[in-house]
């Protein structure tokens, strides 16, 4: 293997990056694959191209087809089309255009069989018969790894780097390091499949992991077979990376292998030209919400929409993992104390969760139809009025003002009678539904079950509302017509105490639209968060400590956050809002993205040791940082780059890493309630490398010195940042 090794190019590598929702939406990883290939593309340009099965249904409108213009690429497919192999290769219609070629895995299912022999062969992986979902993953992890056989037979230039997210993309990777393919090879595991499971029982999963015994818990749920794919994916990849510390720690003991590192998921910021443009995108967003709410509470509508806020938690329908059960039993505590204190203020608890439903109920539909009937009526009425207002102010002769704007004249009988028609129409005997929708399973829905228990049944006399949509948001719904960011948009807080949460796009997406969410430190953003800002919550992001605490003290600790934000004033959350979307580069894949250089960048130095030495002594201390978002910003200094110590890689306890944040410093506010400046934490960066360190349960090991560490980075300081890209421009970001 050596006699090719060396000769490779570890200047500009080609990159293919592999997963089973490229151009097919099925899950959260199309969200990071799309969102991450902007930043992909801008350092490697053609080099890059994305890797995944072909669906029929979704392939033709997210892809353009074209013919590849890399010699080697294109014997390669004609090589694969000769044998049978379906597949096709374009342009990904999304922002950055990649390359992406799709592979039918129905064209070569005759070969399954004779695939799942040698599968067993090589690594002792059995397979049942009727696992559709295994099936297909076979039949693309052998073709995956054919590709890349046949391609590096022919392109023998330049570094193949080759990233795999979750298992069933994973499999080439043992196929590859079997048939010795010359490859570099880094697998990213989001969740781990053991780690769902366990998590949707009740099990005290985190307190308990170290003590599995994971073969037989898999074979019990019958999913031995994925587990294996997953641990031999993840033992036989060159580069080992998870999206958080919490799942690091989670793959250690459930997979067996410690992560090289660590890389946070990212989304594309959008700043505005104008500061306070997010602001305005509130109020527009919260209006549309505030119709929805006038016709759903129709009839029991006797509260301030100017004083009342809109709180939400959204997600896949897993009412445990979620903390769906934590959020309703919060929400029924919040109610008793906002009665208790004679709080003024009303909060709509929104739940977006998709569950199984007939249809839209009669209650819901006639709520939005009553009022917006009225609407028209006065709308119509108040044109008749202003018409007959300017009719009798024209004709003004001089004598008596107050004849001109008498109201008796101006609203006429007629227009009273059909006022009194719309308002009638509003009286309703029952209280106001919880529900959207008619579920299929009312009777032992788990959310539904607990609403009940609780007694939130939207009375006139309860504080707190609760709305359960279980349906995706979308423009078109009759009822609450609003695409999903527009709504978070609208909304006040983002609620989301989860139990398992791998990384955590939801607050994620709350940070950067700058509305304040909640979270807590058993989901990966919650910890992010936790591990970089002295005080999350100053800034809107409120982390509930779920590890450390009993289940009655982290309800009461979710309780007292939401309590405390709804006794702010108006003024006070807008600062909030001000400072939460000033976090929103801590989250943006201009940064994020450094932690996938990174670790591809640790994937070819364990490929190819000696090809490096000549570039050890380049310095990029000059390289220019991007700039956050001003006025009252947080500003990088001198030297600093990635989120410090969380977003990390280490190699065997051998830091590849970047200086660490020293501090942010904003301009002073006049609000004395929010202190400034933002603290990042300060720690030493020996201690960020900590076996478990930033975990629940980790212990402590040998600690490198500070010295260790500055050798290094000097050995590793050349991470893809002012390298050449593919069309000869230089990457610096």
């Amino acid at each position: 293997m050596s006699g090719t090794l060396d000769r490779r190019d570890v200047k500009e590598p080609q990159l293919f990056e592999c997963a089973w929702e490229v151009a097919n939406k099925v899950g959260g990883i199309y969200t990071v694959i799309k969102t991450k290939v902007p930043v992909t593309v801008s350092e490697f340009g053609d080099r890059y191209c994305l890797i995944g099965p072909l669906s029929y249904k979704t392939a033709p409108m997210e892809v353009e087809a074209k013919e590849p213009t890399d010699p080697a690429l294109i014997s390669t497919l004609q090589a694969m089309r000769e044998s049978g192999v379906k597949c096709l290769y374009g342009r990904w219609l999304i922002e950055g255009a990649p390359n992406v070629l799709l592979f039918d895995t129905s064209s070569q299912y005759h070969k399954l069989d004779e695939w799942k022999g040698d599968l067993w062969n090589l690594a002792g992986i059995p397979t049942p018969p009727n696992d559709h979902e295994t099936n297909e993953t076979i039949v693309f992890g052998y073709l995956v790894a054919w590709f890349l056989g046949e391609y590096t037979s022919r392109q023998l230039k330049t570094t193949v780097v080759a990233h795999f997210h979750e298992w069933q993309a994973g499999l080439a990777i043992p196929l590859c390091r079997k048939r010795h393919i010359d490859v570099c090879t880094v697998f990213t595991t989001h969740a781990t499949l053991l780690g769902r499971y366990l998590c949707a029982g009740s099990v005290d999963f985190y307190n308990n992991l170290q003590y599995f015994d994971v073969d037989h818990e898999a074979g019990k749920r019958g999913i031995y077979h994925r587990y294996c794919i997953e641990r031999s994916a993840a033992h036989c990849a060159d580069v080992f990376t998870t999206v958080s510390h919490i799942t690091a720690y989670e793959s250690e003991h459930l997979l067996k292998r410690k992560p090289d590192g660590v890389l946070p998921n990212g989304l594309n910021v959008v700043k505005f030209s104008a500061m306070h443009e997010f602001q305005n995108l509130h109020a527009i967003a919260k209006a549309k919400i505030n119709d929805f709410v006038r016709g759903h509470f129709y009839g029991h509508y006797d509260f301030d929409l100017d004083n009342t806020l809109y709180m939400f938690t959204a997600g896949r329908y897993e009412y445990r993992n979620k903390g769906v059960d934590m959020f309703i039993e919060s929400l029924a505590r919040l109610n008793y104390q906002l009665k208790s204190s004679g709080s003024s203020v009303t909060v709509v608890a929104f739940i977006i969760m998709p569950a199984a439903t007939h249809s839209y109920t009669i209650e819901a539909l006639k709520g939005q139809a009553v009022t917006k009937q009225l609407r028209d009526t006065v709308t119509e009425i108040q044109n008749r009025i202003g018409q007959r207002l300017f009719d009798k102010a024209s004709r003004y002769t001089g004598e008596n003002i107050n004849e001109v704007a008498s109201v008796d004249d101006l609203l006429s009988d007629e227009d009273k009678i059909l006022l009194k028609r719309r308002i009638f129409a509003l009286k309703r005997n029952s209280l106001p539904p919880v529900t959207t929708h008619n579920m299929a399973d009312d009777a032992t829905d788990p959310i539904l079950n607990q609403i009940r228990r609780v007694q939130l049944f939207n009375s006139s006399s309860d504080r707190v509302k609760v709305v359960f949509h279980p349906d995706f948001l979308n423009s078109n719904n009759p009822i609450l017509g609003l695409d999903y960011e527009e709504f978070v948009r609208g909304c006040h807080m983002g609620v989301f105490p989860s139990y398992y949460e791998p990384w955590g796009y939801t607050p994620a997406e709350c940070t950067v639209m700058g509305i304040p969410s909640i979270t807590t430190n058993l989901s990966g953003f919650g910890s992010f968060m936790q591990d970089l800002i002295e005080s999350p919550e100053d800034e809107g992001c409120y982390v509930v400590d779920r590890r450390s605490k009993s289940i009655e003290d982290s309800v009461n600790e979710l309780t007292n956050y939401m309590f405390s934000f709804c006794q702010k004033s108006r003024r006070q959350r807008i600062n909030q809002r001000n400072r939460v979307e000033r976090l929103s580069p801590l989250l943006d894949w201009k940064n994020l993205g450094i932690e996938y250089s990174k670790a591809r960048q640790l994937a070819m130095r364990r490929a190819y040791p000696d090809s490096f030495e000549e570039w050890d002594e380049f310095d990029f201390s000059g390289v220019e940082k991007p700039p956050f978002s001003v006025p009252g910003s947080p500003r990088y200094r001198t030297g600093m780059a990635t989120p410090g110590d969380l977003g990390t890689l280490t190699e065997e306890m051998q830091g590849l890493t970047t200086s660490d944040y020293r501090g942010w410093h904003g301009a002073q506010e006049d609000d004395e309630s929010y202190p400034f400046p933002l603290v990042m934490k300060i720690r030493s960066r020996s201690g960020s490398v900590r076996s478990g360190a930033s975990t629940p349960g980790g212990t402590q090991s040998n600690n490198l010195t500070e010295g260790d560490l500055e050798k290094a980075d000097a050995a590793l300081n050349s991470v893809v940042k002012g390298q050449p890209n593919g069309n000869g421009h230089v990457n610096g970001r």
